[in-house]
């Protein structure tokens, strides 16, 4: 996102006096880093492409308003992945949310990818904000318990409480999702 761009973006939000006095050089390089990372995490997370988007949005915008709080420019990757993942656990939480997964499409035939689809979607639902985050951390982001205390900010023991409680509720969602194709 070029700083034209996205000073036009700020200009809305009431920001634009932040932009130009050298801070947006250094925001920009940020976001040029960070989005497509940050896409595919909210993606993960959140399970529809429109609200990830608007998520990272969300995010950059959170970021962009807080950019005089970064205390350790090096840890700014770090810093703004912790905005993002607060920004996906407030759509997580808002009321009345249709969640749509996506699903792996390697899978063989059309009815497969169908039932891994509502079968993972069937285990996301299951979970809370937290346990969901944690997972998509772990198993698609691969990093290790500590890194995700440190992004989330939660406890090395409660990250790994959260991976227990939402490995459980996958595998329960997936054995559901089998009987409940064994009786067709």
């Amino acid at each position: 996102m070029g700083s034209m761009a996205w000073g036009l973006r700020v200009a809305e939000t009431g920001d634009a006096a932040r932009v130009g006095d050298g801070d947006d050089r250094a925001f920009d390089a940020l976001a040029g880093r960070e989005l497509a990372a940050a896409y595919r995490t909210a993606l993960l997370l959140l399970g529809d492409a429109a609200e990830a988007e608007d998520a990272v949005q969300d995010a950059l915008l959170r970021a962009w308003q807080r950019w005089d709080q970064l205390r350790d420019p090096d840890r700014a990757g770090a810093w703004f992945g912790r905005i993002l993942l607060n920004a996906c656990r407030d759509r997580l939480r808002a009321p009345q949310r249709e969640v749509r997964w996506i699903g792996d499409a390697r899978a063989a035939d059309a009815l497969s990818v169908y039932a891994e689809r509502e079968a993972l979607g069937a285990a996301m639902r299951s979970m809370n904000a937290d346990q969901r985050i944690v997972l998509v951390l772990r198993f698609y982001l691969d990093l290790s318990v500590e890194e995700i205390a440190a992004r989330t900010g939660a406890p090395e023991a409660t990250v790994r409480s959260r991976l227990r409680l939402a490995l459980s509720a996958a595998r329960a969602a997936y054995e559901a999702q089998e009987r409940a194709g064994g009786r067709r």
